[in-house]
């Protein structure tokens, strides 16, 4: 590629068409010319120079003097430099304008819709379970059925959440379970109604008052077959929440489990 062809490909990265950036550094090479001056100097097609001519008029890089034949004459470059400069902030301006209508457009919709999520493996719901006890405010109550749900990293976004000041509770028909958030004295342990015919249940997690993750097996191995579904912040979680929690009142023995 010679240096013309980089600079007919940078003029047109800076928004002129092909003929155009051939035109205006034609001009740039005479005082002035005429279409067939042009023409010569250029690989444009005589008939598309008047086209490529007015265009790069309309955007002030020339001069037309109306005379017979018609004269055109390129401004100077620092001139074409801020010409162009000036269009590109101008259409920049005008691109995000429109694209931050667009995303205020989408977020309002957003704002509208009821997310209900669904998660699979044992793994991928712990890593969502401590994402959203990560964000609690106020509360967070886990019902976990089985010890090999209460892994590490769940454990401790449990401890950090009552290390900052949330009521954290944990559930569970599990001794083992129990036995082990009782260890850390930083949560609350209260016994879950057990329910030996129940083999789908898995966990269940609310976060404050419109966040909940609820979980089932298809299996007995809980690691391949768990699947989850969550949602967070929305009607959709609140309403659920409020009748988890109608539930959690009318079945959850009283007191503390230590």
């Amino acid at each position: 590629m010679t240096d013309h062809d980089d600079a007919v490909a940078a003029l047109q990265r800076l928004g002129l068409s092909s003929y155009e950036a051939q035109v205006f550094i034609a001009l740039q090479r005479v005082d002035s010319g005429t279409v067939r001056d042009v023409a010569q100097l250029t690989e444009v097609p005589r008939s598309q120079v008047y086209g490529a001519a007015e265009d790069l008029a309309e955007r002030g890089l020339i001069d037309i003097q109306q005379s017979n034949p018609i004269q055109y004459r390129a401004v100077g470059i620092e001139e074409a430099r801020t010409r162009l400069r000036e269009r590109l902030e101008r259409e920049e301006e005008r691109a995000f304008e429109y694209i931050e209508t667009a995303r205020n457009e989408r977020t309002a919709e957003a704002e509208t819709q009821e997310d209900i999520w669904t998660v699979r493996g044992r793994d991928t719901i712990a890593d969502r379970v401590k994402q959203l006890v990560a964000g609690a405010d106020d509360r967070v109550v886990h019902g976990i059925r089985a010890p090999s749900m209460l892994d590490n990293g769940v454990l401790d976004a449990l401890l950090a959440a009552a290390d900052r000041g949330v009521d954290v509770t944990v559930l569970s028909a599990n001794q083992t379970v129990r036995d082990r958030i009782a260890d850390t004295g930083d949560v609350v342990v209260r016994a879950a109604p057990d329910a030996p015919e129940d083999q789908r249940s898995g966990r269940v997690l609310v976060v404050d008052a419109d966040t909940l993750l609820l979980s089932v097996h298809g299996g007995r191995d809980l690691e391949d077959h768990e699947a989850a579904i969550w949602s967070a912040e929305t009607g959709f979680a609140a309403v659920l929440v409020s009748m988890l929690d109608v539930w959690l009142d009318m079945h959850l023995e009283d007191g503390a489990d230590r």
